[in-house]
């Protein structure tokens, strides 16, 4: 677009995206390029900002850098990998960090040094970090603007170069001076406000136009929010007679989640969908597999697979008019899957499997959110009349519930046991000091057997999750301490000082007369027994947040079904609602707790559950699901 525009540079960082949609939230408009890009890609540029990435610059293989880009004269900021890149550009220095800091961490302004980025901002300020890398010596020319306990250089600024670089991210909601820092950055740009919703909406409705020109569209629709804002999206552009949405109910949805997504859509006044049950083929797709990877995959093919098979069976492929796929694909998805090129893979999302990357390729895959994050797609949503109980559904990923339902062969490998009985000495060495000695005095520290996935410093993480349960009454429920700070500053330490542990947990239920030592991991897999143990829990959970207010109050809540218990046939739960506006960071749910007795209460009278726990890690260092 030929307009002013700040320039986000991606090093492949998991919040790249983010910087830029900030900008534009904030009525500035605002573009992605490669940090190898040439200069004529600045042309209207007002400034530049630096994302931070999963590589440490003194890595044998960094992204490409075009370091021309710091001679322009145009303002630049850097954060976190971007700051140091700044700090290199001027001879300054980079290194290992003494200490690493994820998640909260305390901005300390400097008194002494006046800074526009800092502007009407107060000196003392809650930031986000996520890194374990340091600037050791600044360039020529900075000083120092803050600090934080562990990290002296955590705001400079070099006014002469027009140069900024922070180690913390403004982009994410945690900072919640960030936007505010966004604001004084566009303004020391002189940058005037030319991008709002609008724009957006018309933008995204001729892109449509533009892409499926000629052409007829069939989307998959889950029910989740993104499928049914694109599903809405396309039939305004193109109308109903060039847009197909088909429902299908994988064996994965939660309880009678496929009967309550058709009512919905029809009483929208959708007419142009077709519900059909494959759940028995994507059960036999997955069937006897425990890598999480593996899973999203042969999910994201069978998609593939049903969607030919639907297309015969429709006889589409022999209407004259061609038909494209689209999907409900959103920025973090792609950038998740390592879908830029700097990006390290988090997980593999079923939207980017071999398959549909092919469709890709051939130009056949249509996706109207792929540049949007999920609060941006409510925002479209209700701007295109969609109710409430269309667009303010918690996400539902394709996969559903597969990939809340953990499996294993039932036993470790050499390495997971070796690694194991690390994360539990690691454990050990962390003293947990939050807590009054009443609440402490029976506390176990123990670490489940069961790896999830996490995201630490951009990279996805494969670790272990610490578990504190804390007193247990006779009939099995367990002590909640009542401060949710206490929780997740303990929280935050534990995750902050280990190698091989990546979530805290607390134990919240253990059947009577059920032992530590009986719960074993089990042999498990993603069958349709387990998902519907699966689905009675989740229902449980879901119909409490509905019938208390709860539930529109949280983004999500996922229940995670654990192959740890005293038999196969039985299985360990883990509770995790979160709070988030935008996928990328989030903090986990702190429930009333009665609300959340009520619920554990109402769980534990299912005989197939032999514990129950509560994830109280914020993201980073976990993902929302262990999957």
């Amino acid at each position: 677009m030929n307009r002013e525009k700040i320039v986000v540079l991606d090093f492949g960082s998991q919040y790249a995206h983010l910087i830029a949609k900030r900008f534009r939230a904030l009525g500035y408009y605002s573009e992605i390029a490669l940090p190898s890009a040439e200069l004529a890609a600045f042309e209207g540029a007002k400034g530049i900002v630096f994302s931070g990435g999963p590589a440490s610059v003194y890595d044998e293989k960094v992204p490409e850098f075009n370091s021309k880009i710091l001679e322009l004269d145009v303002p630049i900021l850097g954060l976190c990998y971007g700051h140091y890149i700044v700090q290199l550009g001027y001879s300054g220095k980079i290194g290992k960090a003494e200490v690493g800091e994820f998640g909260f961490a305390t901005l300390n302004l400097n008194p002494a040094v006046m800074s526009p980025l800092f502007e009407g901002i107060e000196p003392s300020q809650q930031v986000w970090m996520s890194h374990q890398d340091g600037v050791l010596q600044m360039g020529e020319g900075f000083e120092v603007v803050g600090s934080t306990k562990d990290c002296p250089y955590a705001a400079t600024q070099n006014l002469a170069k027009k140069r900024f670089s922070l180690q913390c991210h403004c982009e994410v909601k945690d900072t919640p001076c960030g936007n505010q820092i966004f604001e004084n950055f566009a303004k020391f740009c002189q940058m005037g406000k030319n991008w709002d919703d609008n724009a957006v909406l018309n933008h995204i409705i001729e892109s449509i136009k533009k892409d499926a020109e000629g052409k007829k569209v069939l989307l998959f629709l889950s029910g989740g929010v993104d499928s049914t804002v694109a599903f809405a999206l396309l039939n305004k552009a193109l109308g109903n007679d060039r847009v197909l949405g088909l429902h299908i109910d994988n064996g994965f949805m939660r309880k009678n989640e496929s009967a309550n997504v058709a009512a919905a859509y029809k009483s929208h006044g959708f007419t142009n969908f077709i519900a059909t049950d494959a759940s028995e083929s994507f059960l036999k797709a997955i069937e006897g597999l425990t890598d999480p990877q593996k899973k999203r995959m042969a999910v994201g093919e069978n998609f593939i697979t049903v969607r030919d098979k639907f297309v015969e069976e429709q006889k589409l492929d022999q209407d004259p008019v061609p038909y494209m796929l689209a999907q409900g694909t959103l920025y973090p998805d792609i950038i998740e899957s390592g879908g830029t090129k700097n990006s390290h893979t988090i997980k593999t999302h079923h939207n980017r499997v071999d398959g549909i990357q092919k469709l890709i390729a051939q130009g056949l895959i249509i996706e109207p959110l792929k540049d949007l994050y999920k609060d941006e797609v409510r925002k479209i949503g209700k701007m295109l009349g969609l109710e409430d109980e269309l667009v303010m559904r918690h996400p539902f990923p394709g996969p559903g519930l597969s990939i809340n339902v953990l499996c294993s062969e039932g036993v470790l490998s050499e390495e997971d046991k070796d690694e194991l009985k690390k994360a539990q000495e690691e454990f050990n060495g962390i003293a947990i000091t939050e807590f009054c000695e009443n609440c402490t005095k029976d506390l176990v520290k123990s670490v489940l057997p069961v790896k999830s996935v996490g995201v630490q410093g951009d990279f996805r993480t494969y670790r272990f999750p610490a578990c504190l349960a804390f007193a247990q009454d006779e009939k099995g429920f367990f002590h909640v301490p009542k401060v949710h700070e206490k929780i997740e500053k303990t929280s935050s330490t534990i995750t902050n000082s280990s190698k091989f542990l990546n979530r805290t947990i607390l134990k919240l239920y253990q059947k009577p007369g059920v032992k530590d030592d009986d719960l074993k991991l089990q042999k498990g897999y993603c069958t349709r027994d387990r998902l519907d143990q699966l689905r009675e829990v989740d229902n449980i959970v879901l119909t409490e947040l509905h019938a208390s207010g709860w539930y529109s109050k949280i983004f999500q809540h996922l229940t995670i079904d654990l192959p740890f218990a005293t038999s196969g046939d039985k299985a360990s739960f883990v509770l995790r609602p979160v709070v988030s506006e935008d996928v990328m960071t989030a903090r986990f749910a702190w429930l009333p707790l009665d609300l959340l007795d009520k619920i554990v209460r109402k769980i534990a009278e299912l005989e197939f559950v032999d514990s129950l726990y509560l994830d109280c890690t914020n993201k980073p260092p976990a993902t929302f699901g262990w999957e």
